[in-house]
């Protein structure tokens, strides 16, 4: 049995004078066995053994050792059928797995609401289109208000109090917002010292400086580029009585100045 003993070897370098410090410790330490040195000019080379400690594995490897041919190739045998099952479950789990989570999905997405036809393709199929989702604050921030969409618009317009409380609670609510409406210029006071600069009054409808309803609308200290006309008619010059598509900005309303309601052009369209 002594042949088959396993060693495990290692070289210390020690220094000439110093090697039975050096071979005391690997023996206390390491239960490991001088078997030869080598002297050197400075150093000494100390070789070393020791049992090799066993393992699980090689301990199992030594009884395979032992056993008859006809029963390793059993062992071997048994050992590739065990991997091989071992390999059809993990397979098998896998595409469980894999199937589970595409039903999921399946139902997940059977169970996502269709959005609602828009009311081109309703009325083109016959689908009865949903109630339209309320606007988001951003959007609605960006509309435009006219006396068709807005009912407190709309009796602004016909209001005949410009000084009238209406007037102060349409300005605050709506501030920044945009309005839109077809008017007229009722007023228009050129600046004496800017020859191209107004101070020009608004007002709903057609009638000019005979208008009797609305507020007192005031574009204040613009020039024809300011009131940034659009369309292929755009105008050299404005006057009074003159009829165009008003959009414009809700800025500050002004009580003690005359009532005035003052706004920022946005886009003048004539009409």
């Amino acid at each position: 049995m002594s042949d088959d003993i396993k060693y495990e070897y290692k070289s210390v370098q020690a220094v000439r004078g110093l090697e039975s410090r050096s071979i005391g410790k690997e023996q206390r330490e390491g239960n490991w066995e001088l078997v030869d040195q080598t002297q050197g000019t400075l150093r000494t080379t100390l070789k070393f053994r020791r049992v090799k400690p066993e393992t699980s594995l090689s301990k199992a490897w030594e009884v395979f050792r032992g056993l008859a041919p006809a029963k390793q190739r059993a062992v071997v045998a048994g050992m590739t059928i065990l991997l091989l099952l071992a390999a059809v479950g993990i397979g098998t789990s896998a595409a469980r797995e894999k199937g589970g989570t595409a039903s999921s999905e399946s139902v997940a997405l059977s169970e996502t609401p269709l959005p609602s036809p828009t009311p081109a393709v309703a009325e083109e199929t016959g689908q009865a289109s949903g109630p339209s989702p309320a606007p988001t604050v951003a959007e609605e921030a960006d509309q435009v208000i006219t006396p068709e969409n807005n009912e407190e618009f709309a009796a602004l317009l016909a209001t005949t109090d410009t000084c009238g409380p209406s007037v102060a609670d349409f300005a605050t609510k709506y501030h920044g917002r945009k309005i839109g409406f077809d008017g007229s210029i009722t007023n228009l006071q050129q600046y004496e010292k800017y020859k191209t600069r107004y101070d020009i009054l608004l007002g709903p409808g057609d009638a000019g400086p005979k208008t009797t309803a609305g507020p007192n609308f005031k574009y204040a200290n613009v020039n024809t580029f300011d009131l940034k006309f659009s369309g292929s008619n755009v105008p050299s010059s404005v006057s009074e009585g003159d009829t165009y598509r008003f959009i414009a900005e809700v800025g500050d309303y002004k009580p003690n100045q005359g009532c005035l309601f003052f706004l920022t052009p946005v886009s003048t369209t004539v009409r």
